[in-house]
């Protein structure tokens, strides 16, 4: 059995990870567990991992022969355990709104994709298609072309890597043109175009134009995948009709948001504004407006 530690730098909840409700990518079994199947970084292989947390940190048991330095970069970056996280809480101190909801939520960091690559497949699978539509296709798909791993008692489909994708002529469900677009998010894996850490370097407007250029990937997709597949977590979010809904309601503004409302009050929000417009869409409904 192959293992790896990862001690958060600053408060973190696996549990408030498992329910953030990301269920086309993680498994939810609410028993304290995190099961995980997916594409190492390096798009050649899958490997499973299984999560838990105690007080002296985040416990992994890989599932599978990747590299487990591989793998456990990968996890942090996907649970935001990556980033020292202890100015956090000063961003409370700042604005009270932020207080409540990070005392609503506590130790909730942004879960993201599995990767940069996972999450182009996702956008263009999830194209016009209802969250659920989309998730069962992707779990038939995963099944069928991916690999499949008994993770803790669960079975779980790893997405296929970019190579096994590439062999898929049709799919039940799956439109010929989604087919074609999903061959495209392949190709621009395997050219390094969808790798996380160039795309989290990279000025946000420079990665989501690069991202444009791949067939299928629209703006909110190319923005979607910089924002919650990368790590960035200081891009403000001023374009997301929900989160300006809640804003206005939150700060007492008298209608929606304005992107120059966002940006105006995501301010105090630095250099957290991405983490913290995740926690105002997850723990939103959890506190009251004042």
């Amino acid at each position: 059995m192959t293992t790896f530690d990862i001690v958060p730098r600053g408060a973190f909840s696996l549990r408030e990870s498992v329910e953030f409700g990301f269920g086309q990518r993680h498994s939810t079994v609410l028993d304290g567990t995190m099961r995980l199947a997916f594409c190492v970084d390096h798009h050649t292989e899958q490997v499973g991992a299984v999560l838990t947390q105690d007080a002296s940190g985040v416990h992994g048991e890989l599932v599978g022969d990747a590299p487990v330095d591989a793998v456990r970069a990968q996890v942090a970056r996907m649970l935001s355990l990556d980033v020292d996280a202890r100015a956090y809480e000063e961003v409370g101190a700042r604005d009270p709104v932020v207080a409540r909801a990070l005392a609503a939520a506590p130790g909730l960091r942004p879960p993201l994709f599995h990767s940069p690559y996972e999450a182009a497949a996702w956008c263009v699978l999830s194209l016009r298609w209802s969250a659920r539509q989309a998730a069962a296709v992707r779990e038939r798909f995963a099944t069928a072309h991916g690999r499949v791993f008994d993770v803790a008692g669960e079975r779980m489909a790893a997405f296929p890597t970019p190579a096994q994708l590439l062999t898929v002529a049709e799919f039940p469900g799956i439109p010929p043109v989604k087919i074609e677009r999903l061959h495209a998010v392949a190709r621009a894996a395997q050219a390094g175009a969808l790798d996380a850490e160039k795309l989290r370097a990279a000025e946000p407007d420079a990665a989501t134009a690069g991202l444009r250029q791949i067939p299928g990937i629209g703006p909110f997709s190319a923005s979607l995948i910089v924002l919650r597949a990368s790590g960035v977590c200081d891009v403000p979010i001023d374009q997301e009709p929900r989160l300006a809904e809640l804003v206005g309601q939150l700060y007492g503004l008298p209608a929606v948001a304005t992107p120059a409302d966002m940006l105006r009050i995501g301010e105090a929000w630095r250099p957290f504004r991405t983490w913290v417009g995740v926690l105002l869409r997850a723990a939103g409904a959890r506190i009251a407006v004042s």
